[in-house]
């Protein structure tokens, strides 16, 4: 994958040449960062907070069902690709809703969408648990996986618009953070209250820690001050959208962010079905407490800055992508062991690949960043979808190992993406070179 245009025009670069007078001299220029939010700073770290609590309320709310899924089948009377759909609606509500949502935070900041969102996503939460049949539960997720929206359609550009750009994939990073903490502690939660009291009660426990997490990010999130308001029609917004997709690099962002979250989607959709089972015959709360591995995802997300500036983000984006296969493959063994260390092999790879991509689309739309990070959610969320779905559906009808299968064959897809980004670059270079030469 190509390093991201640093956005200099021609003009640009003339002003700074040798050649430049006196009075242009770039110690003459304006600093267009100086008043944005660095580590250290004053602001930064209520930022971070109240980002990571957003995070963790994302996370848990979005995927409050996923570690359910075992005992609302057996309670319902479903069977594991219909209660999978409890998950995906969540998700495909979010898909829906981020690019629209984008274009509110446009006109109305990107703090107060925000906030709105977390609160109405809160709300929700607390009246799913009291879903009278399949059919009305998979609605309200629905539903609330639309209110969720606001907050990925809306975080990315936020940061961007209000971080230093040296600390940006720092930034992102700690937000995915509290997306993998917020995964780990609803998970943990649901299992061992639906074991006690079952998984109405296990719902209801999330929708506090939601209302939490909102009031946390209310009190502490800084305000904006680089957002500048501005009405986005939808003829502009199909505009802008069409000029994003039509940008070869985001283009491939967007498609590995889909198929990472298609591993993510279909592995933890399903894992607690084959933990319940034969040969593991697991109860609810162990298998509630496998999603720990989360943690290796908090240190790998926020970790992903530094690997870029060793690796490089292709080389990260590889390492991301062999570090997920091979946890794939740990886990067709009847070990728990084994299969405890695949979940931790594909969550590290999983959150870092999501960090890298994900930073990369902030740092690589010039203009219209809430839409080129919508239309990235919007992959993100729909391969989420798509892989619990497909995921369930494998499950149902081959076992584990179709799961697998999907997921390695949505990594070869990745690994595929990364390589032809690499051999372009390549040949860019040399091209280069011989230009050079002659």
């Amino acid at each position: 994958m190509p390093p991201a245009d640093t956005g200099a025009s021609v003009t640009d670069r003339a002003a700074a040449s040798p050649q430049s007078s006196p009075d242009s001299s770039p110690a003459a220029a304006p600093d267009p960062e100086a008043g944005k939010l660095r580590p250290g700073g004053p602001g930064y770290r209520r930022m971070s907070f109240a980002l990571f609590a957003a995070g963790v309320a994302t996370f848990a709310l979005l995927y409050s069902t996923q570690a359910l899924l075992p005992a609302i089948s057996a309670d319902l009377g479903v069977s594991p690709d219909q209660a999978s759909w409890t998950v995906s609606a969540a998700t495909f509500g979010l898909a829906l809703g981020v690019i629209p949502l984008s274009a509110v935070s446009e006109r109305f900041g990107r703090r107060t969408l925000m906030m709105w969102s977390l609160a109405v996503a809160a709300l929700l939460a607390m009246l799913v648990p009291f879903a009278p049949s399949l059919g009305a539960l998979i609605a309200l997720r629905g539903v609330q996986g639309v209110a969720l929206a606001g907050l990925p359609a809306s975080a990315m550009a936020f940061l961007a618009e209000e971080v230093r750009a040296k600390a940006l994939v720092a930034a992102i990073g700690l937000f995915v953070a509290g997306n993998s903490i917020g995964g780990m502690s609803g998970r943990i939660v649901t299992g061992w209250v639906a074991q006690a009291w079952g998984w109405r009660a296990a719902l209801t426990a999330v929708g506090v820690l939601a209302v939490v997490c909102a009031v946390v990010f209310r009190l502490l999130v800084p305000k904006a001050r680089h957002f500048v308001s501005r009405s986005v029609g939808p003829r502009a917004l199909a505009r802008t959208l069409g000029s994003h997709l039509a940008d070869p690099l985001l283009r491939r962002l967007y498609a590995i962010g889909g198929l990472f979250m298609t591993v993510f989607g279909a592995v933890y959709t399903v894992i607690g079905y084959r933990l319940v089972s034969e040969p593991f015959n697991l109860p609810q709360g162990i298998v509630g407490s496998i999603f720990v591995v989360y943690l290796v995802g908090t240190v790998s997300s926020a970790a992903a800055g530094k690997l870029v500036a060793r690796v490089g983000r292709r080389g990260a984006l590889y390492l991301a992508v062999g570090t997920t296969s091979t946890g794939l493959l740990l886990t067709l063994s009847d070990s728990v062991g084994a299969v405890l260390a695949g979940l931790i092999l594909i969550t590290a790879g999983f959150f870092a690949g999501h960090a890298v991509a994900s930073s990369s689309v902030s740092r690589t739309a010039k203009t219209a960043r809430a839409q080129a990070s919508a239309l990235y959610q919007c992959a993100y969320y729909v391969g989420s979808s798509l892989g619990g779905a497909l995921g369930a559906a494998a499950f149902h009808a081959v076992g584990w190992e179709g799961t697998v299968l999907l997921g390695l064959a949505a990594m070869l897809g990745a690994a595929s993406i990364t390589l032809y980004a690499t051999r372009k670059a390549v040949a860019e270079r040399r091209l280069l070179h011989l230009e050079k030469a002659a």
